[in-house]
């Protein structure tokens, strides 16, 4: 058993290092790391370094207005020549507007989430991206294969940000979906160590999306209070809520306390919208108010203790996928 998986963690390694592995090749990047296009973090100046770095760097459109958006896009372009893309939720508002520009701005890749992955999926396709969507269980990954996506971003309830209603974990996830699935497969949720992102690749994923850990770098947008809330936390600190509406995880301050009041008065879910309705998410992320905020954060937090340039996340990423050796069983 043990020779197997030594063959399977080698395999592994030699298509990283060739230049063989399915998402390296699909978007002509050096490594399959994938930064998760997070709210309120994920602007040029994050993109752009992670891109620079080897891998995909990714700009959060869900925090943008399309003229910021826009501005973004040129200012990536500017600092990198390596590709990049733009991540765009769905169910946020001026969504025609936002992939105008994406196809204006000559952006060649785009992951999708929170909504069906036919609407735009084929049209982007012709006109030259690679589109990459977001998913949280086997049943929709099967859709994503159905609609014709490039790549399938499968994420486990251990992710920060808006994730899945069922909390199927990523090490549950991935296995699952890659036995319904022939796409390339990227796992999310649960991932800040090269020894978690092989562990994901042996379990069937051909590269990673990694959120939190590129949350917590200097090239991140997020405020400075903020990042040091994230290297803060320990485990059973954050908790996914909101499940009326879209499923999030939050670290536990005083806003989600407010909101753990609302449900002791019943599940009112108007009652949560108006709560939720106040900029809350830039608020805590982008202004850095920890108490009133809204913060958005994996599980995988409790594994991060200092804020670090992208470049040296990579090094520590890459070093840590090689020394993370099997055992003899």
């Amino acid at each position: 058993m043990s020779n197997f998986l030594d063959f399977g963690v080698a395999k592994k390694m030699k298509e990283m290092n060739e230049n063989q592995n399915k998402i390296t090749q699909l978007f002509q990047i050096k490594y399959p790391i994938i930064q998760g296009g997070m709210i309120w973090h994920s602007g040029w100046r994050l993109a752009s370094a992670v891109s620079n770095n080897g891998g995909l760097g990714l700009i959060g459109a869900g925090s943008m207005y399309p003229d910021i958006l826009r501005e973004n896009i040129r200012k990536c372009k500017a600092a990198t020549k390596k590709p990049f893309g733009v991540n765009v939720p769905m169910l946020y508002p001026n969504l025609n507007e936002v992939i105008q520009i994406i196809l204006e701005e000559g952006v060649k890749v785009i992951f999708t989430s929170a909504g069906n992955p036919k609407t735009y999926t084929e049209t982007l396709q012709k006109e030259g991206l690679k589109v990459a969507h977001v998913v949280s269980s086997t049943k929709f990954a099967m859709k994503c294969e159905a609609a014709g996506v490039d790549a399938i971003v499968a994420e486990g309830f251990e992710a920060g940000g808006h994730n899945g209603r069922d909390e199927t974990t990523t090490f549950c996830l991935i296995p699952n979906v890659k036995k319904h699935i022939s796409k390339p497969l990227i796992a999310a949720g649960g991932i800040a160590l090269g020894s978690q992102m092989k562990a994901a690749m042996i379990l069937g994923a051909d590269g990673v999306q990694i959120g939190s850990r590129f949350a917590a770098t200097t090239e991140a947008s997020a405020h400075e209070n903020w990042k040091n809330k994230i290297i803060s936390l320990n485990e059973g600190d954050t908790h996914l809520t909101l499940k009326e509406l879209a499923p999030v995880r939050l670290v536990k301050n005083r806003f989600f306390h407010d909101l753990e009041k609302l449900y002791e008065q019943g599940r009112n879910a108007q009652a949560l919208q108006e709560t939720l309705g106040r900029a809350r998410a830039k608020r805590g992320m982008f202004e850095g108010d920890l108490e009133e905020g809204e913060l958005e954060i994996g599980q995988v937090s409790a594994l991060i203790n200092e804020i670090l340039p992208v470049e040296k996340v990579f090094e520590n990423l890459l070093r840590e996928f090689k020394a993370a050796g099997i055992s003899e069983l």
